[in-house]
């Protein structure tokens, strides 16, 4: 009987020049004969399967290796044989191929069956497939990167199906019949957006495969012969064919003697139980969304991950990586409290902050006013607003007066101390074009431009004197004799670069901050500072573990920012330092630790800022409107529940920074500055007492004009 069946089905393949079963049972007298005479005849040879990995999703992780957020393209979790449980693995088996660990690449009787009846009416009616052929066919379907590819794929004809025999002769001999199994329960598609038996029990019912009961079991192992028509998620009729399958399956395993009629009964009288639970993906349903966009744009964009952004992206979405990062997410909560404190949501401008570790740019936390998303009745925001354009940000805002320590740190740089200064009035022009140069050494000095002070009075100022008082004529001539050029080279070693990603604006008017920045790169800026002068890239990801468990490390990327010795930057904090107690956050007051830092406000308030920095932690805070800045200034408004007829640095921003590092730096012992060598840039050395910590009752307006100390060996 079996050789006549044998024989019909050899000479039905031939006479079509289609398939024929192959190596399916051990030959027995003329059969076995029959199947090697027209293996021959049909060139049947085992033919290496290319098996590219499953798409498989990606965990992004925090410093502590708790998930934060996931991508994926396909919703996969591959997991072990052992973890899918006894009763899976007999539904699967008792539905598509119930004697799997019988037969070899192919079952005869089913394709005798299947191609009988496809013979009779003129298509594919039936597939007979076993679960090995069916692996095959997902797995060409896993390597498919083309519409047509992928329809060669399922496209139902026998040279698809010859193609696939050949293929699964060679994964019989390569795997053992549990390591097939296992690979299809974890390629295969269930519905419902889940691949793999682990992702489709936890999207189905909530539980882990190996927790699946009879009818659970039995609805997943029905759900794979067409997920498409039976996807519970798409409506109540889709649900009711699932039923259907379900007790199919159910009734298969109660004939095969798999399960009792008693407990066949009692998994069908059950509801079906579909819980829907949601696939979590992307940086939408991240707790933390803005760190989650920066993570996912510097994998995507970063040529170490891959040649092109296209190969760089399948990483993402199908690697199975295990992202760890450099979020703190103590320090993050403790910088996100601190600006819903201060700035609501529902306010027009929009607040953000970025933490920085010193030392190393690990960016420890990335904190914005608003939520992540595109809703506008929401009030939401889809631009990453503590990041430049590069990781998923804007055109950012101008930093204003955050970039007067640049110009500090030039003329400390050569060779001025710290209470040299000058007298200064209350507007400044340039006093001739060549006044300033450009780093190309064109003039740009503009004598019909006028800058007036909004801050810090007039008379003699010192370096320390003008920097706690913000003082803009002042470092408009500072910048003036310690040049424009040299003081754009110290920003631009220090990674100051335009949020936009366009080249900096090289003005006279460049140490007031015209230049639109993020807060992380003003952050990381003031936090080499705090590292004596080392400047490390902002770096988000310490570790990659692939699919294979295979761990690349990411170290930090450091230097010697160039001219930024140690003692210059010793000498910078010490005068920053002031700022708290003898300067423009004075009456917002220090953190009862060494803090330095500046505050920055643009002309008219259409912007304002506040940078600073502990030996421990480095942070920047900028607050402005997305929707124009400059159409949008913080004059006569509410923001946080507050009015404020003016917003400064020290306004808005100053107490977010402060209220942030009070509570993400309490569980770290205070790091003293390093003290400032007196001998060379004169003020307090080592020996002195140290700068106070705690508020004067007013900012310092000293406008004494007699005996100014010039430093005549800088240009005039």
């Amino acid at each position: 009987m079996i050789t006549r069946s044998i024989a019909r089905l050899a000479g039905a393949g031939a006479a079509a020049g289609v398939l024929v079963a192959a190596i399916a049972l051990p030959a027995v007298g003329g059969a076995g004969a029959l199947f090697k005479t027209a293996s021959a005849e049909l060139n049947l040879k085992a033919t290496d399967l290319p098996e590219e990995p499953p798409a498989e999703m990606t965990a992004i992780l925090d410093a502590k290796g708790n998930q934060i957020a996931q991508f994926y393209e396909q919703y996969r979790k591959v997991i072990p044989l052992a973890d899918m449980g006894d009763l899976m693995k007999k539904s699967i088996i008792s539905i598509e191929d119930y004697r799997f660990y019988e037969h070899g690449p192919i079952d005869i009787e089913g394709t005798i069956r299947a191609l009988a009846k496809n013979l009779g009416s003129g298509r594919t009616a039936q597939g007979g497939s076993s679960i090995t052929q069916q692996y095959v066919k997902q797995v060409l379907l896993n390597n498919a990167t083309t519409e047509e590819d992928k329809n060669k794929a399922l496209e139902a004809t026998y040279a698809r199906k010859l193609n696939e025999l050949r293929y699964a002769m060679a994964v019989e001999e390569k795997y053992t019949k549990d390591q097939i199994l296992e690979k299809y329960l974890n390629i295969a598609y269930f519905g419902a957006s889940a691949y793999g038996v682990e992702a489709a029990s936890l999207r189905f019912f909530g539980v882990h495969a190996s927790q699946l009961s009879l009818a659970q079991a039995a609805t997943l192992a029905g759900a794979v012969q067409d997920p498409n028509s039976t996807d519970p998620n798409l409506g109540k009729k889709f649900r009711d064919r699932l039923v259907n399958r379900r007790n199919t399956v159910l009734n298969r395993m109660q004939e095969l003697g798999k399960i009792t009629p008693q407990e066949a009964a009692e998994a069908k009288a059950k509801k079906l139980g579909y819980k829907g639970t949601p696939l979590p993906g992307g940086c939408e349903s991240s707790k933390y969304p803005f760190f989650c966009v920066y993570v996912r744009n510097e994998i995507t964009k970063n040529p170490i991950f891959g040649k092109t952004q296209k190969i760089r992206t399948a990483l993402l979405s199908r690697g199975g990586l295990k992202v760890k990062t450099t979020l703190d997410p103590m320090m993050q909560a403790a910088a996100d409290k601190a600006i819903r404190k201060h700035v609501f949501a529902s306010d027009n401008p929009i607040a953000s902050e970025a933490l920085i570790k010193p030392g190393t740019g690990e960016i420890k936390a990335m904190a914005v006013s608003r939520k992540y998303g595109t809703s506008k009745r929401k009030r939401e925001v889809s631009l990453n607003v503590v990041a430049n354009v590069e990781h998923g940000g804007g055109i950012g805002f101008q930093p204003g007066s955050t970039f007067k320590t640049f110009t500090l740190i030039t003329a400390l740089k050569k060779g001025m101390k710290i209470n040299d200064g000058f007298t200064v009035g209350s507007t400044y022009r340039a006093p001739y074009y060549s006044s300033f140069k450009n780093c190309k050494g064109e003039n740009i000095g503009d004598p019909t431009h006028t800058v007036s002070n909004d801050e810090g009075g007039t008379g003699f100022k010192s370096l320390q004197t003008g920097t706690w008082g913000s003082v803009n004529t002042f470092f408009l001539t500072l910048e003036q004799r310690v040049g424009l050029c040299d003081t754009i080279k110290t920003a631009k070693s220090l990674g100051i670069e335009r949020a936009d990603g366009n080249k900096l604006q090289e003005y006279e008017t460049f140490t007031l901050g015209i230049n639109e920045m993020d807060p992380i790169t003003v952050a990381n800026a003031y936090a080499a500072i705090a590292a004596r002068g080392k400047y490390c890239e902002p770096m988000a990801i310490t570790q990659i573990t692939d699919r294979d468990g295979k761990v690349t490390k990411y170290n930090p990327k450091c230097h010697q920012a160039a001219g930024l010795d140690p003692e210059v930057a010793d000498a910078t904090a010490n005068v920053l330092s002031g700022v708290f107690t003898k300067g423009t956050m004075s009456k917002v007051g220090g953190i009862g630790r060494p803090a330095a830092g500046k505050t920055g406000t643009t002309d008219n308030q259409a912007t304002a800022w506040f940078a600073g920095f502990t030996p421990d932690l480095a942070g920047a805070v900028s607050i402005g409107d997305i929707r124009g800045s400059q159409e949008h200034k913080l004059n006569n408004i509410t923001i946080g529940g507050q009015y404020f007829p003016e917003v400064f640095g020290a306004s808005v921003p100053g107490p977010i920074w402060k209220d942030t590092m009070l509570a993400a730096l309490k569980d770290t012992e205070p790091t003293p500055f390093t003290p400032i060598n007196s001998a060379r840039f004169g003020g307090c050395g080592q020996g002195c007492a140290p700068v106070r910590t705690t508020p004067d009752d007013e900012t310092d307006t000293d406008t004494d004009t007699e005996d100014p100390i010039i430093d005549n060996t800088l240009p005039h």
